[in-house]
């Protein structure tokens, strides 16, 4: 699973392989700084976003060739860089009424007057009360009390959503169960190692089931076929055939 500017996989296998190094140029009158990665690819990637630009690279491509290429990207380069100067963070508001996804589907934070965090469905009445998360407390709530509260909530909800998947795909593919960890990567959905180790990212559990589903069975599939060749997408499409559309889904929500 790779994509420029989604959060994806890295393999463990191809991490030994990556090289990275702080290299500036001047793109239409401007010094721009970029990170470049030699690493296992055909062509040449780049990827923008709050950090900035990254290059990846195949591994024997020179220097020269690299700055000749960002040279005739120089217009979309600088254009890019600018728009993610000017964009202004997006925060979540840790309040009463306020609206959290998972699994797709909206959450709204309601604070009782007992001071109680509850988290319900924002398009039903009725409570699950499999999923509300309360936390008593004798004061008035803080943002950072909510921030905390939610944030726990999630926790736990990514913890048992993804071990009931991991272990739906384990089974489905012929695999030992392998170790879970949430991960709060800024450009990864997950990854997998040959010692058998998950890392799913905790934001995945505000995504619809059908693409959580397919990050599993993406990364289990690494379990048998530590990279990206055909034979890789015959076994994710064995367990999981419509992956190339949520490849793309996953691609669009970002």
């Amino acid at each position: 699973m790779h994509d420029e500017n989604n959060p994806l996989p890295r393999r463990t296998k191809t991490s030994k392989l990556a090289a990275s190094e702080q290299r500036r140029i001047k793109l239409n009158g401007k010094d721009v700084a970029y990170v470049l990665m030699r690493c296992r690819r055909k062509t040449i990637g780049m990827k923008i976003d709050r950090d900035g630009l990254t290059v990846r690279i195949p591994p024997r491509e020179s220097l020269c060739w690299v700055e000749s290429v960002l040279q005739k990207r120089a217009d979309w380069i600088v254009k890019k860089l600018d728009e993610w100067k000017n964009r202004k963070p997006s925060k979540p508001e840790w309040a009463d009424g306020a609206i959290f996804p998972l699994l797709g589907e909206p959450w709204r934070v309601t604070v009782t007057p007992a001071g109680v965090v509850q988290m319900v469905p924002a398009t039903s009445n009725k409570e699950a009360e499999e999923n509300q998360l309360k936390l008593p407390l004798t004061s008035m709530l803080t943002s950072q009390q909510i921030e905390k509260a939610v944030m726990e909530w999630y926790r736990h909800q990514a913890v048992a959503c993804f071990s009931e998947r991991i272990a739906m795909y384990a089974n489905k593919l012929g695999v030992a169960l392998p170790q879970l960890r949430l991960s709060r990567a800024r450009t990864l959905w997950g990854s997998c190692n040959s010692r058998g180790i998950v890392h799913l990212n905790w934001r995945l559990i505000q995504k619809p089931l059908d693409l959580v589903d397919y990050v599993v069975a993406h990364e289990l599939s690494h379990l048998i076929e530590m990279n990206h060749s055909e034979a890789f997408w015959r076994i994710v499409g064995s367990v999981y055939p419509g992956y190339a559309a949520a490849r793309k889904k996953l691609r669009g929500v970002g």
